[in-house]
């Protein structure tokens, strides 16, 4: 969920993360919104409402701590990502995102996952999820195979890796 203020708009860039952008009557101004802070994942996690949610959070932060080999970090205020990387648009816009990550929102659990060959085929068999834009959603985590989600988390990382080395 976006909030609107006064002034301001919120849009979504390829990686699904959000840039602020901040309009007067001289320019238009990028401000990224989703940075890499010194905030607790397990604090984060352990304040999910939802029960089912947070338990689902706690597996799948552990399950991409094992593909990526790298400690998860809070990227704002809800996204819990893994490693990162650097961009810069023609615009001139540059900033940094997690090559994978994921957020416990209230509707779902977003996961934030680069686009690979074969992606599609893991897909067919990955269980119940829904797609737009960069994002995959899933209800919980039992609605997925584990196999096929950690074969996604590794070729995604891997793929981001490559595109952003």
């Amino acid at each position: 969920m976006c909030l609107y203020e006064e002034n301001e708009n919120l849009f979504e860039i390829q990686t699904g993360f959000f840039v602020k952008f901040t309009l007067n009557e001289a320019n238009l101004m990028a401000k990224n919104k989703t940075n890499e802070t010194t905030g607790s994942v397990t604090d984060f996690i352990n304040a999910v409402a939802d029960e089912g949610k947070r338990n689902d959070s706690f597996a799948i932060a552990e399950l991409m701590q094992q593909q990526t080999g790298l400690e998860p970090k809070m990227w704002g205020p809800a996204i819990v990502g893994f490693g990162s990387y650097h961009y810069k648009y023609d615009s001139g816009h540059e900033g940094d995102a997690p090559l994978v990550a994921f957020s416990p929102r209230a509707n779902a659990i977003s996961l934030y996952m680069c686009s690979f060959d074969g992606r599609e085929d893991l897909l067919k068999i990955f269980g119940k999820y829904k797609i737009a834009k960069a994002c995959i959603y899933i209800k919980k985590l039992s609605d997925v195979d584990i196999k096929v989600f950690k074969q996604l988390i590794s070729d995604s990382f891997e793929q981001a890796k490559k595109l952003h080395a």
